[in-house]
């Protein structure tokens, strides 16, 4: 059985950890209320350029352009999305085994046909050690999202493609739904179906930052128990003209949603690495709170148990003398 003294270095062991678990949490809320923010300013664009998007495909379903058509896969870009620190529960390793699924599907190609765009020092150190092909270094975009950079590897990614220098590439996130829920997401990136993107999940919840047990299990109720409702698309625009043409028109807007999937799978990843890690240190923190107890409990126990014997050896040496 432990000392008193063994026992009251451990509860003050304990309580050092609990302050850091309980003081990173409330960093990594600022941070998630700021990615919030972020998502909440970039979503105008996104529906505005949607909107314009939607109204062109109901115009003409069959206008094609380079970055959509279909071809044999010989080599492939993957765009990995991860954080440049730990402490944020199965954040990471949720992206890297997704990742290495994803290479393993395509094994036949051969590793130096599989080229990977890591966003983040923690997906870039594994796929190096794996000995994949590495794009380049996007650290920094996992700390500080950059609107301008996200363009300039779309627009990288974009000409590689349309020159057949890669005929294929897929990206791997963490879709950001709430604090408490965030959806491993793997989806194409090119070549680009307009109709299948439009009409993807975009619910989100910005306004909370609770991400309790509590608030979790409200948050599973609710997405079980309410239905969306399907409502009849409305013909946004019956009588329009396109100069000077619906493809290449097409082929102006459908890079701008390309520059904005990159940059919005960057800010879910960003909120969703944020809220990961408030919740693995909340759950540091009630750990250390019930550890704490036990210890407490323990040493009362202890502390008891040397008194006791103490009284019996006063007792037993007067009864002697």
């Amino acid at each position: 059985m432990p000392s008193l003294k063994e026992i009251k270095n451990r509860i003050s062991s304990v309580n050092s950890t609990r302050k850091i678990t309980s003081a990173m949490k409330m960093v990594a809320s600022s941070k998630l209320h700021h990615a919030q923010v972020m998502i909440e300013n970039m979503l105008p664009y996104e529906t505005m350029l949607e909107h314009i998007l939607k109204t062109f495909i109901a115009s003409d379903s069959d206008a094609t352009t380079v970055y959509s058509t279909e071809r044999p896969v010989k080599r492939v870009a993957l765009i990995v999305y991860s954080s440049n620190s730990s402490l944020c529960g199965g954040f990471n390793a949720n992206i890297i085994k997704m990742m290495q699924q994803t290479v393993e599907e395509y094994h036949e190609l051969g590793k130096e046909n599989i080229i990977i765009y890591p966003i983040g020092r923690k997906v870039a150190e594994k796929a190096a050690k794996l000995g994949l092909n590495i794009a380049g270094n996007f650290v920094e975009l996992a700390e500080k999202p950059n609107v301008a950079k996200c363009i300039e590897i779309s627009q990288e990614i974009g000409r590689k493609f349309v020159e057949g220098e890669i005929d294929r590439v897929e990206m791997i996130y963490h879709h950001f739904k709430s604090a408490g829920s965030q959806i491993l997401t793997r989806k194409t990136y090119l070549p680009i179906d307009v109709t299948t993107e439009l009409s993807r999940d975009h619910e989100r919840d910005l306004t909370s930052i609770i991400a309790t047990k509590e608030s979790q299990e409200y948050l599973r109720k609710r997405g079980t128990e309410t239905k969306t409702e399907s409502i009849e698309a409305k013909p946004l625009n019956d009588n329009f003209i396109v100069e000077p043409d619906m493809d290449t028109v097409l082929s102006q807007l459908i890079p701008k949603l390309a520059h904005l999937m990159l940059y919005t799978a960057l800010l879910d990843s960003n909120a969703s690495e944020h809220a990961a890690r408030m919740v693995a240190m909340q759950s540091a923190t009630d750990n250390a709170d019930e550890l704490l107890r036990q210890l407490n409990l323990q040493f009362n126990k202890s502390r008891q148990q040397a008194i006791t014997n103490e009284l019996l050896d006063i007792v037993g040496g007067s009864t002697n003398n």
